[in-house]
């Protein structure tokens, strides 16, 4: 007897087991449809979707769930639903708004001052693609803004102080004044690195007369004591000390074209170096190079000529510059090229040097601590551990390099004869001619 055959009962796959077709949620046209995989359900009369679910955005989610009843949470929220929120797909499980801070890597926020000395929690490969975009670690060089605000301030002060006592707010006389600036008195009054206002220079008398600031007479006709041009309150009955003058001096400039070209280089290069190490390293480096070149230059330039200007301050912030090129060279675009234009640009600003009232020492100085305090302070990229033990080396000798310069030349300063040290060392700053003696004895101003 034959056994009739019993078709197969089809296997029953539950909803979940079912593949997910995304054609089965377009709307079908009909007045009710189901879709292939029964998850799906259109219980409206008029051809839509179900309630919830919208054709414009396909990516939302369903408000219903697998067997048609209402859903605890939604998978997925449309953009919508939290504006000012873009659609991202976080957290499939939750309902949450997508939160952009949430969704940032986990690091450690720097403090204002890691921040200010340009110290941030990035990668090494992150650092190096910076570099070789030039994306720098501050937007705004607001130090450099400052400065160049204050003295442009210091040098109207300039300006009025010289129309007040001459007539003119440039020195047409005894000299002209090749830089059109203020006189050398008014200069000196003003806060100029002036060694006979700081201290007992061998072979002059306290009680040596100068041209007044009013003076316009070659020889003087007008004459102060050392005290009045000096200015700053005078001594007190106590020999010349305004060692502050190693400062001021750094905020000064000898005439317009003078605070021109300071100004064109540190709105350019110096505010390029504050952008890459931030502002409290920059602001070191700025002071303690200028200030370096103050102290070298009254060390071995003539005693009795007075020195002014930002230059030393602004070639520190240029050695900075040399420091990322030999610290970063495969990362510089044409870095030989670059080195070629950096040496002309240093040999034109000594060249500038030798020009009246402008001191070569204050650059020679401000270049040589720029290029300590800058190995110290400027953020070097190291790729390997040869590199970074190299630059550590380095860091640790510049530190006490530095003091130890500061130290011996303030010390010199004061203490001692800066000529028997060297004696040529005066023709770096000083072109011989017969108008100055040839760069010989003190070259003291009257």
């Amino acid at each position: 007897m034959t056994t009739p055959h019993t078709p197969a009962t089809p296997q029953v796959h539950a909803p979940e087991d079912q593949p997910f077709d995304p054609e089965s949620i377009k709307p079908s046209g009909h007045a009710r449809s189901e879709s292939q995989t029964g998850l799906i359900h259109n219980d409206s009369s008029d051809g839509g979707m179900f309630p919830g679910y919208d054709p414009k955005y396909p990516d939302a989610g369903y408000n219903y769930n697998h067997y048609g009843g209402p859903s605890e949470y939604n998978l997925v929220e449309k953009q919508e639903s939290y504006p000012g929120t873009d659609p991202k797909y976080q957290d499939m499980d939750y309902s949450e708004p997508y939160d952009a801070a949430r969704a940032q890597p986990l690091t450690d926020k720097p403090s204002v001052l890691a921040k200010s000395l340009g110290f941030r929690p990035v990668s090494l490969a992150q650092r190096i693609d910076d570099k070789k975009r030039g994306i720098t670690r501050q937007r705004y060089p607001i130090v450099v803004w400052a400065l160049s605000i204050a003295m442009l301030g210091v040098f109207i002060y300039e300006l009025v102080l010289n129309a007040k006592s001459q007539g003119s707010p440039v020195s047409f006389k005894p000299v002209v004044n090749p830089m059109l600036g203020p006189s050398q008195s008014a200069l000196i009054f003003a806060g100029a690195r002036y060694p006979p206002c700081m201290k007992i220079v061998q072979g002059l008398s306290l009680d040596t007369q100068f041209g007044c600031l009013n003076n316009t007479a070659n020889p003087p006709d007008r004459l102060c004591s050392l005290e009045d041009v000096c200015g700053f309150g005078g001594f007190h009955d106590k020999d010349p000390n305004q060692w502050y003058r190693f400062i001021t001096a750094v905020f000064l400039h000898a005439g317009i074209i003078h605070f021109l070209l300071n100004m064109l280089a540190q709105l350019t290069v110096s505010a390029q170096v504050e952008r890459e190490m931030g502002s409290a390293g920059f602001l070191i480096l700025y002071l303690a190079a200028g200030i370096f070149g103050n102290v070298l230059g009254g060390n071995f330039t003539l005693v009795g000529v007075p020195s002014v200007g930002a230059s030393g301050a602004i070639f520190g912030t240029v050695a900075v510059a040399w420091v990322d090129l030999f610290a970063h060279w495969k990362y510089q675009y044409r870095p030989a090229r670059k080195l070629v234009f950096m040496i002309i640009e240093l040999l034109i600003g000594i060249a500038i040097g030798f020009i009246p009232y402008v001191d070569n020492f204050a650059h020679i100085g401000g270049f040589l601590m720029g290029l300590l305090v800058g190995m110290v302070l400027y953020p070097i990229i190291s790729a390997t551990k040869r590199h970074r033990i190299i630059v550590w080396v380095l860091r640790l000798a510049a530190i006490p390099l530095a003091v130890v310069l500061f130290v011996v030349l303030i010390r010199n300063f004061y203490t001692s004869d800066p000529y028997a040290a060297c004696s040529w060392c005066r023709y770096l700053s000083c072109i011989p001619t017969s108008s100055n003696n040839h760069c010989k004895g003190t070259g003291m101003y009257s």
